[in-house]
């Protein structure tokens, strides 16, 4: 056991991690110049290379001869960056003894650097600062300030940070020397009973489900029966490995290892990312702690486009949630859409991969509805009740008062934008609670803000007025009270409950109008007129008109008494009455989503 190290790579967006990761992997031997037809090598998932971004943490096992003579084996876990994705993070914590934190010499310490760092911090791991990108020209001038920034942060010497170019493979060597010596060997019994952390999961359509897991203490064989503590389910272990680029199978795993098995677990459900795996006939054993929850902050409709697919778009998220603990989904039905499920993310970026995931790896043709936040309402008669969806909201004349969550965010950014980025926080109804100049140059400024305010545009604003230097983190601080109201959107005097909204009656009237402006450039237009309209209860706040398609009728007469051409408007006037009461007006998917596009 004392020759395993446990480690992740923790850092901001766009830093390096995946870089960082294929460099270890080269120089490890385990994966050749040759094999590495791409950079980011385990960032397999098609959206990840297309969009540059690390979506999933990826597991792989390296074997490294050091300095001092003795092999080790080193159990690298690489994670996404991004804010929405903390939870991929959080996971691969509880798997470590270590952390390598990576900083960008052009960049310096950022929002998402400092949150994974005092998440590192919590979970008791041993961190090594590294500072990347110093073959950049830009890099010169930036070094020693990024040096200060790093040691102001950690509170370490000069000589304890690492400067490497992950890109060139410089100082990779001396890092790897660093892992070895520093980050403490895992603590454990393999000769106790058996206590092993699930980080991870996925799904195999011929093996079912394939569990990722750190063993603390004993030992896993094949053939052992197994416990899994959260749902009391037991299962006989069919195979046992380790994870190299794919899965090799060991047939054991002891105290200390990370690596993953397959038991024939047919039922999703069976299987919790968090969870204590024991052996079977082993009772009082205590679950393994470290494992936090996160809790989803926004909340979607997703509805199957043909309501034949319900039952098959239920197992695609069955599937995905597998692998994706932060989804939660729960069936709900709309009046517009038919039957559907409520789903929760933790942000825009992470319901849009969701999205995407599932129109690609399980085929699923889905609507998606407007995103809201969770509210808590007080009702005249009775407690609290927390809703997620505008069209469960009780009448005005049944609610006391109406919560909503706010959020601590900190945005560090170049001082010469700190104008612009105050006044997109005022304008979202933010707090200013601190500022604090890290340096000449650079501010961190705190803002209490509605967290409905920020899930829709607010990071892409943050980055357009900062240029893109700005960064952002944030979490949940409290609930508090606010004057809400319920936007309804009627077509042709039908109210289409997908297309409800919960927003702040200051800003009311004008979300109505440019809503309504909106859905009339996307609504197509029928055989008859569409009227949009925007009301707050039974107050209608704004209309607009869709055209009807006109057809001319009287291009056939070419002479003779006009009443021959007014009978055959006055048929037409018929048919157009009798279309506008049973027509249904056609409702693209761009619509639903028409609120993320709309500009303040």
């Amino acid at each position: 056991m004392k020759q395993f190290r446990n480690f992740c790579i923790i850092a901001h967006i766009d830093h390096g991690k995946s870089t960082l990761a294929d460099r270890l992997l080269e120089l490890t031997g385990r994966v050749s110049k040759r094999e590495m037809v791409m950079n980011q090598i385990l960032d397999d998932n098609p959206l990840e290379q297309e969009r540059g971004i690390t979506i999933k943490l990826h597991a792989i096992q390296m074997d490294y001869a050091a300095n001092d003579g003795n092999e080790y084996t080193l159990n690298l876990i690489d994670t996404p960056g991004h804010v929405d994705f903390s939870y991929e993070v959080s996971r691969s914590l509880a798997a470590c003894e270590g952390a390598i934190l990576i900083v960008d010499a052009t960049q310096g310490i950022e929002a998402q650097t400092i949150s994974n760092l005092y998440m590192a911090i919590d979970a008791d791991l041993e961190i090594i600062p590294v500072l990347n990108k110093i073959d950049l020209p830009s890099a010169e001038t930036t070094i020693e300030d990024v040096k200060h920034q790093i040691i102001e942060l950690i509170g370490c010497n000069e000589e304890d940070i690492y400067q490497i170019s992950a890109k060139k493979g410089t100082g990779i060597e001396a890092l790897l020397e660093a892992i070895v010596e520093k980050i403490p060997h895992p603590k454990g019994d393999p000769d106790a009973k058996l206590r092993a952390l699930i980080y991870d999961s996925i799904f195999d359509s011929y093996r079912g489900v394939i569990v990722n897991l750190r063993v603390f203490d004993g030992t896993l064989k094949e053939g052992d029966k197994i416990r899994f503590m959260a749902t009391d389910r037991v299962y006989d272990i069919d195979e046992v490995g380790i994870m190299y680029m794919n899965r090799h199978r060991t047939k054991e795993l002891s105290a200390g290892n990370v690596g993953y098995l397959s038991a024939s677990i047919r039922n999703l459900q069976d299987t919790k990312v968090g969870d204590t795996i024991v052996h079977a006939s082993e009772t009082g054993i205590e679950h393994i702690s470290g494992f936090t929850e996160v809790k989803p902050m926004v909340f979607s409709g997703i509805y199957p486009a043909d309501s034949d697919d319900f039952e098959s778009l239920r197992e695609s998220l069955s599937k995905l949630v597998l692998n994706d603990s932060a989804i939660t989904f729960e069936p709900e039905t709309s009046k517009a859409l038919g039957f559907g499920f409520r789903c929760g993310f933790l942000g825009l970026l992470h319901m849009e991969i969701v999205q995407e995931r599932l129109e690609r790896e399980f085929g699923q043709n889905i609507v998606t509805t407007v995103p809201n936040v969770r509210y808590t309402v007080f009702k005249n008669h009775g407690g609290p009740v927390s809703i997620d969806n505008p069209a469960q909201l009780p009448p005005p004349g049944e609610i006391s008062e109406l919560h909503e969550p706010y959020i601590k965010a900190q945005i560090i950014t170049p001082t010469e934008y700190v104008g612009n980025i105050m006044r997109l926080c005022m304008d979202r109804r933010g707090t200013i609670l601190d500022t604090v100049y890290l340096s000449t140059e650079r501010v961190d400024l705190s803002f209490e803000l509605p967290l409905a305010e920020v899930v829709f545009d607010f990071y892409d604003r943050l980055k357009s007025i900062s240029r893109g230097y700005a960064s952002l983190d944030y979490e949940i601080s409290d609930e508090k009270p606010a004057d809400l109201v319920k936007l309804d959107i009627m077509l042709n005097g039908e109210p289409v409950d997908a297309l409800s909204s919960i927003v702040h009656r200051s800003k009311a009237y004008e979300w109505g109008r440019k809503y309504c402006s909106k859905l009339k450039e996307l609504i197509p237009r029928q055989m008859f007129e569409v009227a949009i309209q925007a009301s707050i209860g039974a107050k209608v706040v704004s209309r607009t008109n869709v055209k009807a398609l006109r057809k001319n009728v009287t291009a056939k007469c070419y002479g003779g008494d006009i009443s021959r051409k007014r009978k055959l408007l006055e048929k037409q006037k018929k048919g157009k009455k009798r279309m506008k009461q049973v027509g249904s007006v056609e409702i693209p998917q761009e619509a639903f989503l028409a609120i993320l596009s709309i500009d303040d």
